[in-house]
């Protein structure tokens, strides 16, 4: 048995691989645990870690740091390439104001953050962890540890042991403060539930209705003079005329009076459509199939590469095939199809028209499920690569003695963002399945967490005992006061719905457990929408601050 021990206690590559995986496999287990309906989740990897360390089951240094690095880099990059699509688009329309309150709560913890370490003296670093364990900010820590060794050469164990006292609470604290905020504010649930349906849903996702021509002004002209007349994005996606003929319209198709049409466009110009054209007319989906059964529609996924980038104009598929684009699914979000709007790997294109036609349409963009779930690394590690250069480049910022580095954190997330975001235009294909995602983010950040435990175990708990309990009380103020402050703003200043709030402050805080019993307890959408609006931004904020403060 000598062997076993020798590779349980000692050291070596397969030694290295056991410790990792077994704190790993411990952590993942006790996360499946709830208490009270809560789970820390994967932070239980970290304190497993610690405490494996605490009882003298190490790996060397070099390995620890590269599984804690590459474990950082994984985790950071699948998460931009995650919100990327949405990080440019969050900070339309309502989205301004909701992401200006999460850079306001962000910049708050980082000011309380600062007040903490000048009254108590603490170190700035360990206040640091604190911060990143009371925000439940885990790229934040790994930023923050980063820009110190860069700094000063050596790692500081009280970053990690920071966070680790003040991860639990800060999860616990926001749900208790966002509940408290409730009964102080004296919300009414059903009001505010009112509110929302009454015109505070997302205006964003595109609408279908039927419409009869009425208007003299456009009798006689063809569908492209109208969209060009009303001056907003709209689709005329079946055109029943007053003779009793169906057709899939075309930009020429000419309009009469009393014919009907069947209108997609943004929930933003359904009025303005409507009093151009005519009267709103209740007519289902199931009506216009009867009127014409040679009409069919069906969802295409576009699989297909060399279609990735393309506008619709471009495509010309209407034209070419004699069917009808209606909208564009993507991310689950319906997108007006106009001819302007560039097509991504895994779009559902809803398309109008023939069998035949469809199937034609279904060759030019793919449609084959198979083609998505094969492994698209090439944007992965050219991303790693372009992020690691990235993050290396020093930026002067007035004020501080030493340049500021985006790091192994910062650097692969700006780069993922821009690469999700922008890729497409380039003929780069970005699209990972949400499987593959979640898989490439839970092994990083599995890695991660465990090399950090087993780093920070060995001094942990004469850390805790000389003072580090205190800690528990800095991480409580930095997580509620910043709260509180900005719930007041947003309900009374900005006179957002409580379950907007919630999601604002969920996201802001980067906290995905406080999110899920918030939706669990209230089942309302629009807690997910807000967090969704300002988790990009508050994601690169927090890696951003922390690594300005460590240093």
């Amino acid at each position: 048995m000598e062997w076993l021990c020798n590779l349980i206690f000692g050291s070596g590559v397969a030694h290295s691989i056991l410790v990792v995986a077994i704190v790993i496999a411990m952590g993942v287990i006790l996360g499946k645990f709830k208490i009270f309906g809560i789970s820390l989740g994967m932070t239980w990897i970290l304190f497993v870690g610690i405490i494996v360390s605490h009882f003298g089951i190490s790996i060397d240094s070099t390995t620890m740091a590269f599984v804690k690095d590459f474990g950082l880099i994984l985790f950071v990059f699948s998460l931009g390439l995650q919100v990327g699509p949405g990080f440019f688009a969050s900070f339309k329309k309502g989205g301004v104001r909701l992401n200006t309150l999460a850079l306001g709560l962000v910049l708050l913890s980082g000011i309380v953050t600062v007040i903490i370490h000048s009254i108590t003296g603490v170190e700035m670093p360990t206040m640091v962890g604190v911060m990143s364990g009371a925000v439940t900010n885990t790229p934040g820590l790994g930023a923050a540890q980063q820009a110190y060794y860069e700094a000063s050469g050596v790692m500081d164990s009280t970053i990690p042991a920071g966070y680790a006292v003040a991860y639990p609470l800060g999860v616990v604290g926001v749900i208790l403060t966002l509940l408290g905020i409730r009964a102080l504010f004296r919300i009414n649930l059903d009001k505010e539930k009112e509110t929302i349906e009454s015109g505070s849903k997302p205006k964003d996702n595109a609408c279908k209705f039927a419409v009869e021509v009425h208007n003299q002004a456009i009798v006689g002209k063809s569908i492209y003079e109208i969209d060009k007349f009303i001056g907003h994005h709209f689709v005329v996606s079946r055109l029943y005329h007053s003779n009793g003929e169906m057709e899939i319209p075309t930009s020429h198709s000419i309009v009469s009076e009393g014919d009907r049409l069947l209108v997609i466009t943004s929930k933003d110009n359904v009025e303005r459509v409507e009093a151009f054209i005519g009267k709103q007319i209740e007519m289902e989906q199931t009506e216009w199939e009867k009127l014409d059964t040679n009409l069919v529609s069906r969802r295409l996924v576009v699989t297909k590469s060399n279609v990735n980038g393309k506008t619709l104009g471009e495509l010309n598929i209407r034209a070419q095939f004699g069917i009808n684009i209606t909208r564009v699914n993507r991310a689950g979000i319906d997108l007006v199809a106009y001819p302007g709007l560039q097509l991504q790997l895994g779009d559902r294109i809803m398309v109008v028209g023939s069998e035949k036609a469809i199937a034609k349409v279904a060759n030019l963009v793919g449609n084959s499920a198979k083609k998505l779930r094969e492994p698209n690394l090439i944007p992965i590690f050219i991303g790693i690569f372009l992020g690691v250069i990235l993050g290396s480049i020093p930026i002067a910022i007035s004020g501080l003695s030493q340049p500021v580095k985006l790091g192994i954190a910062g650097g692969p997330l700006v780069i993922a963002i821009l690469i999700a975001r922008f890729g497409p235009r380039f003929g780069m294909v970005t699209y990972t399945t949400m499987s593959s995602n979640m898989m490439l983010r839970e092994i990083g950040i599995s890695m991660f967490l465990a090399a950090v435990g087993l780093g920070a175990g060995e001094g942990f708990v004469e850390a805790v005992v000389n003072g580090g309990y205190m800690w528990i009380l800095y991480g409580a103020l930095i997580t509620i006061i910043p709260v509180l402050i900005i719930c007041t703003i947003a309900r009374f200043a900005f006179k957002l719905d409580y379950f907007t709030i919630s999601g604002v402050i969920c996201g802001s805080q980067t906290n995905p457990i406080a999110l899920s019993f918030m939706n669990n307890t209230f089942d309302e959408a629009q807690i997910a929408v807000a967090y969704a609006t300002v988790y990009p931004l508050a994601m690169f904020l927090r890696v951003l601050i922390a690594q300005i403060l460590v240093i």
